[in-house]
């Protein structure tokens, strides 16, 4: 457990940075939602293509945003539950 410790602690450990888990199904969205963006991006005018990318963007920040989150949360939660293994709550 120390070693997990330390490589939070030096920043060697950055789950986000991690490669995503890949599967067939992932990988079957990921062509979903690229053939759906370049259907879109063909019939738009270059500005609406500049919006869109604009768009996509703001999508990204938000779903780091939300990931970040989630991991404060998780984070926490296991701090709670390893806490309540070692301290008697009676």
């Amino acid at each position: 457990m120390s070693n997990i410790i330390r490589e939070i602690y030096r920043g060697d450990y950055a789950p986000p940075s991690n490669k995503p888990f890949q599967t067939a199904e992932n990988k079957a969205i990921i062509n979903k939602i690229e053939n759906e963006k370049r259907y879109f991006v063909q019939k738009m005018s270059l500005d609406d293509v500049q919006r869109f990318d604009k768009l996509e963007d703001l999508y990204m920040d938000f779903s780091c945003f939300e990931q970040e989150n989630a991991f404060i949360c998780g984070f926490k939660m296991g701090m709670m539950l390893g806490r309540a293994v070692f301290v008697d709550e009676e």
